[in-house]
């Protein structure tokens, strides 16, 4: 680990990953600052958020009564605006195009990180810090990011696009650590909070159960038809952004279960089928477009890695073609299901990610007839 300077700016989210962090870095020598960044909320009592989740009041006290036990500055810095902008803004403006967001990926890319390598140059400080289980290693005269040592916990594909700048930059204590020796080192400090409290699982602007009732608010309702392959009316749909490819629950249809495998824009149309193998489920070749690679260099020839195209999803066999007109070309070796427009495909080479980039679009899509048929009576 890099120590010829032993100031760090570390980010707090008021969690268990972040407050561990914070205190092996003291325990190792350094001289951490603390900082916890205050995010736009969706204000609404419909918002079920949890009340431990990130850039709360209770999440900012916790934050705070930790720092001061380890005897460490604590700050808070307001960052609403640029937040509402390039995450809730994005977030919406993907959904109002009928295609799926990851906030978390645009986050850490353009807001999270970047102002905490701003705030660490305004306080004279080399390094920054978080609580993101994945690792960085200089090789070289670069810097890779790696897997976790805790795969089930590792967290680089919501880092896929840092860059050079940043990687330089980032120490990641938790790297090494398991989830479980995460909860041993609280445990053991006396950092009680954490203890009986779950963590939240819902983005840091609106819970998961919610966000039906933000969608609507912010978008409106496009009520359209719901139908299957074959155009039979099935029944009708709230709007496009409130279904993803692949979604089984809330379609609310008897003689099920049944799948999202595609959307009609033109038409208002939201495609299903309740076959579990459907064909129209799975891919293999989707085209890539705002990618970026973690080494700043574009392959000029194809090359094989592992592929992922939600956080969920195993690692799979694939290759990488050579960008044309700014997009790229991915094909997997073998199909997989519910690939979808507007997420992000993340590549690896073993532990090593390589970078990422937004689904553009499947290559082949559902395709249905002209006319519709009204349901059966």
């Amino acid at each position: 680990m890099r120590r010829n300077n032993k100031k760090v700016v570390v980010g707090l989210s008021g969690g268990v990953d972040s407050s561990v962090s914070l205190l092996c870095l003291k325990k190792q020598g350094y001289e951490p600052i603390g900082v916890s960044f205050k995010y736009d909320l969706w204000k609404n009592k419909k918002n079920k958020l949890k009340e431990n989740i990130c850039c709360s009041e209770k999440s900012f006290a916790i934050a705070r009564e930790i720092c001061q036990k380890l005897d460490v500055q604590y700050h808070i810095i307001d960052d609403t605006i640029d937040f509402k902008d390039k995450v809730i803004g994005y977030f919406l403006k993907t959904l109002k195009d009928k295609k799926t967001p990851n906030p978390c990926l645009i986050c850490n890319r353009f807001v999270k990180f970047d102002k905490l390598i701003k705030f660490a140059h305004k306080m004279d400080v080399q390094y920054i810090a978080t609580g993101h289980y994945a690792r960085v290693k200089k090789q070289g005269n670069s810097y890779q990011l790696l897997k976790a040592k805790d795969k089930t916990k590792d967290q680089s594909y919501f880092l896929a696009l840092l860059g050079q700048k940043e990687l330089s930059r980032i120490i990641f204590p938790l790297g090494n650590y398991t989830k479980k020796q995460v909860y041993q080192i609280a445990k053991k400090q006396g950092f009680d909070a954490f203890e009986k409290t779950k963590q939240s699982q819902d983005l840091c602007f609106v819970a998961s159960q919610s966000i039906p009732f933000f969608l609507e608010e912010k978008l409106g309702l496009e009520p359209g038809k719901i139908v299957d392959i074959d155009n039979n009316i099935l029944g009708e749909h709230k709007g496009l952004y409130f279904y993803t490819i692949g979604q089984r629950k809330g379609l609310n249809l008897s003689g099920g279960p049944w799948y999202v495998i595609g959307f009609d824009k033109i038409k208002n149309y939201l495609i299903i089928t309740n076959k579990e193998k459907d064909p129209n489920l799975y891919k293999k070749e989707i085209i890539l477009s705002d990618f970026s690679f973690v080494s700043g260099q574009i392959p000029k020839e194809e090359i094989k890695v592992k592929a992922k195209t939600r956080f969920s999803q195993k690692p799979a066999l694939a290759k990488i073609y050579p960008p044309k007109k700014k997009k790229l070309k991915l094909i997997f070796e073998k199909s997989q299901k519910a690939i979808t427009p507007g997420q992000w495909a993340v590549f690896y080479k073993g532990d090593v990610c390589l970078g990422g980039g937004i689904i553009l679009s499947e290559v082949r899509p559902p395709i249905v007839k002209s006319e519709v048929r009204p349901p059966k009576v």
